[in-house]
């Protein structure tokens, strides 16, 4: 545990916001001038070789002045941070961005990781509610043509998934109404969770009672099944990763851009909800693809829908006052929005 005095948490504290609002190391005189109480020059940098010590800044080879380390970033972060007021102007644009008309809450997500991205200029990340608690509310199949059908599943929450297939041979018209009704009739009202199971174990036995080869109907069922229960996340500003990167390897951003498209590896590395807003630096991620950007995280809360999570990619030289308090702001203006939404739909 690192014990610090007043006075060295104030330098520390400059240090990190002069560095990270200008990119810039840091020297002792610019320090002097601007710590609320008087002291020299000389004081200054016997308290930045203290901090050098305990590996919380780093001296640069261009430079006298210092930056903060990894270490530093997170004691900062850990006992000092401050979130900074968001800017009225930032508010409304929050408000506004989120009033619009949305068909599905997808949209809604969607759109949020983009309104996130814009007023901070990092990479945004929008994970929906946790959609296994979500119910079944209608199951039906709409002919096309020339033997093409379309599966639509429907939500309590207003989502629709669907899925275009090619009916077997064989299949009768009748058949597929007996099979729609059998799922409506035992499934709906159930949890998603509760309707996977099902799909597993007692449907299969039943739907035989109406197709002679169920697998192909069973496997659409279970394909757009599948498709709303899973988790879903969308990123916003993926192209700002390039504005902040200091790599110049082609290799290592196409594996940071291939990160983003695995479902299952970006849900691991933006992690479950918390109650908390967290901040990740460096090595503390999942994946070394990670080691040079910090992550914050944070969790808006819908009632009875769930828990999902909104999140930030940035460099380490975050301005971590503003993002934090930007990041606390739009999950509540979110989880209000997402709140009215179901509201409409559960009347």
């Amino acid at each position: 545990m690192i014990t610090l005095t007043d006075r060295q948490k104030m330098i520390l504290k400059a240090i990190v916001r002069d560095y990270t609002s200008s990119g810039v190391p840091v020297g002792s005189k610019t320090l002097a001038a601007q710590l609320p109480m008087h002291v020299s020059s000389a004081t200054v940098r016997n308290e930045m070789a203290a901090l050098e010590e305990l590996g919380l800044i780093n001296k640069t080879h261009s430079s006298s002045g210092r930056i903060p380390s990894v270490k530093g970033y997170r004691y900062y972060v850990d006992h000092l941070v401050q979130p900074d007021p968001v800017k009225a102007n930032d508010i409304d644009i929050i408000k506004s961005s989120l009033d619009g008309q949305f068909l599905k809450i997808d949209e809604l997500i969607e759109t949020s990781a983009q309104i996130l991205s814009n007023l901070t200029s990092y990479t945004a990340f929008t994970l929906k509610p946790e959609l296994q608690d979500s119910k079944l509310s209608g199951f039906r199949l709409v002919p096309l043509g020339k033997r093409q059908v379309m599966a639509v599943l429907v939500t309590d929450n207003g989502d629709a998934e669907t899925q275009t297939f090619n009916l077997a041979p064989g299949v009768t018209g009748d058949q597929l109404e007996a099979v729609v009704r059998l799922i409506n009739d035992q499934l709906v009202g159930k949890s998603l969770r509760e309707v996977l199971q099902a799909r597993q174990t007692k449907i299969p036995q039943e739907v035989t009672k109406y197709l002679q080869s169920p697998e192909g109907f069973l496997k659409i069922f279970g394909d757009v099944l599948t498709q709303a229960a899973q988790e879903r996340y969308y990123v916003g500003g993926r192209l700002n990763l390039l504005n902040f990167s200091d790599s110049s390897d082609v290799d290592e951003l196409k594996s940071l851009y291939t990160l983003m498209d695995r479902t299952d590896d970006m849900a691991t590395v933006l992690g479950r909800p918390s109650d908390h807003i967290q901040v990740k630096i460096g090595s503390e991620m999942t994946n070394a693809i990670l080691r040079d950007y910090s992550l914050i995280t944070a969790t808006y809360e819908v009632g009875d829908h769930g828990k999902g999570v909104i999140a930030l990619l940035g460099p380490t030289r975050m301005p971590y006052s503003r993002m934090i308090g930007l990041v606390g702001t739009f999950r509540q203006e979110l989880a209000k929005r997402l709140t009215d939404y179901y509201r409409y739909f559960d009347q």
